[in-house]
């Protein structure tokens, strides 16, 4: 009997033979008819990719990015029948795929756009009242700690990732080279993205993991200004809770 492994490695491989047992109702080979599904399930899998990277897509042109496709569903198959999630190892893939190493900043490009699916997917949060950290006492800041919205998502990068994936999104021209880091919220309804410098992306970064507001401003460096990040983080809806650290005694 043929196991689901087997069969598995038959379907994603079209070198492959029908696997034993894989006959019809009197017993013949179904050579064709395990052809035409075998390239029905590699189209769909390739049109899933499709949709989760548009800008990739577009970056690298379609015939690239369908042979791309053809060897990653090979080594990657789908983990969940649910296809919305289908294409989590793209990032990994790309920094071993040698024909996409002329552009080392394809595997954040994937990593951005899986962060843009997860963010539409993520749970509903309610954001602070502004006026609630406003009424802060001055000297607690520095003991303040965030919770942030299930959506929310950073994505840095060495390259110009958000300004790569604005100009293909617009149809635009590529950024000049620099790091950036990507913010991914979702204030209402759909993703939004909006470009952190890599001082803003440590700071929030290091919030996200529960460091306390003096902490984490440290490591924007000196004279970094919070105001422009937590301005965006709050347009954002990003921030659902705040607690004050109570100090030592």
């Amino acid at each position: 009997m043929t196991s689901q492994a087997e069969f598995r490695v038959a379907l994603l491989d079209p070198h492959q033979t029908p696997p034993q047992g894989v006959v019809t109702p009197d017993g013949r080979p179904v050579f064709k008819r395990f052809d035409v599904y075998r390239n029905n399930v590699a189209v769909s899998l390739t049109e899933a990719l499709e949709t989760a990277f548009p800008v990739l897509r577009r970056i690298v042109g379609d015939a690239f990015f369908r042979a791309m496709a053809g060897v990653y569903l090979r080594q990657h198959p789908p983990r969940s029948p649910l296809m919305m999630f289908y294409g989590e190892d793209m990032p990994g893939f790309l920094q071993n795929f040698a024909p996409a190493r002329s552009l080392p900043y394809l595997p954040d490009m994937a990593r951005l756009e899986l962060a843009i699916r997860q963010t539409y997917h993520a749970a509903d949060a309610a954001p602070v009242d502004p006026a609630t950290l406003a009424a802060q006492p001055e000297d607690a800041l520095p003991r303040l700690r965030m919770g942030f919205a299930p959506a929310l998502r950073l994505v840095a990068s060495d390259h110009p990732v958000h300004g790569i994936w604005a100009a293909n999104m617009a149809g635009g021209d590529n950024p000049a080279h620099r790091a950036e880091t990507a913010l991914v919220t979702r204030p209402e309804f759909d993703p939004l993205v909006d470009a952190l410098t890599p001082d803003q992306g440590r700071v929030l970064s290091a919030l996200g993991e529960g460091a306390r507001l003096g902490d984490a401003v440290r490591l924007g460096g000196a004279g970094f200004d919070f105001g422009p990040l937590l301005t965006l983080l709050l347009q954002r809806g990003a921030i659902i809770s705040l607690t004050i650290e109570e100090p030592v005694s």
